[in-house]
Order: structure tokens, then sequence, then C-alpha cells
């Protein structure tokens, strides 16, 4: 069964597209049978993604491929099997539309951080070696995300938001981005491919 995953930002022309486009590529290479789909809560309807997004997109491997800007739905949170916002905001969102989204709803670099955690905690490893599945691998960060390591800085599990700013922080934004991208698509496919041993 597919993993269906939402990433959601403010107009849906920057953050939430290019995490989109870099989650999908990559988890397709990790063989992660997945569909990521990308909303934003003020979406600029219609709109494409911006320039430097597009760019940096290309240079991070998603390919900058054909967006047009789509509206946070309900109807698209209850498909999700995960949500990854740009920030705590964004979350927040999600949360007030779908209540018992919240419990499957992080920011990108939040889930990242979980993942992580769950990857180097010793005391994890049993619970880590259970989760064959993606689904699995999201069932056991919601019951762990209280336990891993806080931010150092209350922000710090946010995406600066990029949209009409200067190139540094469009860079800085698409660095965070990429980096909680290769964290989460290396937890996923861990899952995945624990599944199909466990299936052969």
């Amino acid at each position: 069964m597919s993993l269906s995953i939402l990433v959601v930002c403010t107009g849906n022309v920057c953050r939430s597209p290019l995490a989109e486009q870099l989650l999908a590529v990559r988890l397709e290479a990790a063989g992660v049978d997945a569909t990521v789909r990308s909303a934003g809560t003020q979406a600029l309807v219609g709109e494409a993604m911006t320039r430097e997004a597009v760019e940096l997109s290309v240079r991070y491997g998603g390919g900058g491929g054909t967006h047009a800007a789509t509206q946070l739905t309900n109807v698209l949170i209850e498909a999700a099997d995960l949500v990854l916002t740009a920030s705590r905001e964004h979350r927040a969102v999600v949360a007030s539309m779908v209540p018992r989204a919240a419990r499957i709803s992080y920011t990108i670099r939040e889930f990242a951080r979980v993942a992580e955690f769950l990857e180097l905690d010793n005391e994890s490893t049993l619970a880590l070696a259970q989760a064959t599945t993606p689904d699995a691998f999201i069932e056991l960060a919601s019951t762990s995300r209280g336990f891993a390591t806080p931010p150092a800085q209350s922000g710090s599990d946010d995406i600066v938001d990029p949209y009409r700013r200067s190139t540094q922080i469009y860079e800085e934004s698409g660095r965070a981005i990429d980096a909680a991208a290769t964290a989460i698509v290396r937890a996923l496919s861990t899952a995945s491919r624990l599944g199909s041993r466990g299936a052969a």
C-alpha cells in the first residue's frame, strides 16, 4: 500500500513544493512506495514555483518539475499518512482543521529530528527493529516524539520562509529542506527494507 505524504507551507510556491519534489524523487530512488503532495494554508492557487525554488530543486535533485499551487483542505489532510509542515504555525493549522491529524503532523525538521533520535538512541533499537514498514515507523515516531532531544531554540524546527526575500534566505531554506529530506528518506527506506526482508 502506497504511503501518502502531504507537505504544507503558506503559499505552496517555495518550501512545500521543494520538499515535495525532493522527497518524491528520493523515496522512489530508495524503493519506497509513496505518493507525495503539497499544499498551502494560504495558497497562491495555480501559481508555479518561484524561479529560486525551481533552481534549488534542480540543484538538490528534485528536478524542478511542473507545479501548480494548491489550497490545503480537510480532504488532503485526511488522505495523508504523514503531514510535514514548514513551520509550527502550519502544523497548528493542520491540527485545527483535522484534530486527529495532530498525531501524524510534524514540521519537516521535527520529523527528521525524531527519525535521527530513533536511529541513534540505543533504547530505541528493539522498537526500531520492529518498525518494518514506513507506516510502522510513522507510528513509532508518534509515540517517541516526546523523548527526542528538543531543538536548541524554539524556532529551530521551522523552515524560514524565503518568498520575495534574498538569495541567501532561499539558500538557507533549501539547505534545511535538503537535510531534513535526507534524514526522512533514510529512515523510511530503512523501514521499507526491513519489511521486504521479513516478507522474503
